[in-house]
């Protein structure tokens, strides 16, 4: 079968996100858990920060800009689907570099890609709202410069997760961020479904919410318009707390999760053989 060219991807990657069908797309964080993922049925994958720095032994945050992108060309180079990428902050403080960034995402083949408003800071992690959205409107000026074929951009406010539990200002800077040029718009961290519901009526464009253990379900999610969901590093811890079961039966008792092993075997044949 032929593989679908950049812009081909774009455009279907774009056309996915229709409110209240909300495309469900899981985070790979190397190339055989992509294909692995693509060949269940999953229609675009999403990189994880937090799931590629544990592949390399380290935690999120601890990844640089030629590093994630090397990592984001390898899983487009592997699947035959729209691929979005984590790039964190863009790895800049300065709008323009961000920019470069964004560039470095195109030359990567991607189909779209997030830029967060988190400082990297935990003693002040959120850019001030000014600086932040300059960011993201560097971010959406590269990531559109090829008109109809421009890179679907999803600016994150990220008060959620770092603390500030301020829902009218996460709310104020997704609004600055859909006037700087986002397509999508993201702020992990979500957990009511009364907080999901008052972000869609505070913006026009399809929002991404990341699914959390006794958060909204999809269905819910679904119900009150979200376009797209994500699980962001989680597929990732399963597989490290599924590979640290098997290795501590294995210590304990002389066996590893035989049953489990046979199945992921299974999965590999099909998926890596096509």
């Amino acid at each position: 079968m032929a593989s679908h060219s950049h812009s081909d991807k774009v455009a279907t990657f774009r056309s996915l996100h229709v409110p209240g069908r909300p495309l469900l797309m899981p985070n790979p964080w190397d190339q055989g858990s992509a294909r692995l993922l693509l060949s269940l049925g999953f229609q675009a994958l999403a990189t994880t920060s937090s799931g590629f720095a544990a592949t390399l032994g380290r935690l999120d945050g601890s990844v640089t800009r030629d590093e994630a992108l090397a990592h984001a060309a390898s899983i487009v180079g592997a699947v035959d689907a729209p691929v979005s990428a984590d790039l964190e902050n863009g790895f800049a403080d300065d709008p323009d570099a961000v920019a470069e960034t964004a560039a470095g995402a195109r030359a990567a083949g991607l189909a779209g890609f997030s830029i967060e408003d988190f400082t990297g800071d935990q003693g002040s992690p959120i850019y001030e709202p000014r600086q932040a959205t300059e960011r993201v409107a560097a971010a959406a000026e590269a990531a559109h410069r090829s008109g109809d074929t421009g890179l679907v951009l999803t600016g994150r406010a990220e008060n959620l997760l770092h603390g500030v539990r301020d829902l009218a200002d996460t709310i104020a800077r997704l609004q600055a961020y859909q006037e700087a040029g986002a397509d999508v718009l993201f702020a992990p961290g979500l957990r009511r479904i009364e907080d999901v519901r008052q972000v869609m009526a505070s913006v026009d464009r399809p929002v991404n919410v990341l699914l959390f253990p006794g958060g909204p379900t999809v269905a819910e999610l679904a119900e009150v318009g979200v376009a797209r969901i994500s699980v962001g590093g989680a597929f990732s811890y399963v597989a490290l707390g599924a590979t640290a079961r098997a290795a501590r039966e294995l210590l304990e008792s002389g066996t590893y999760g035989m049953d489990l092993a046979a199945e992921g075997r299974q999965l590999a044949t099909a998926a890596f053989g096509t």
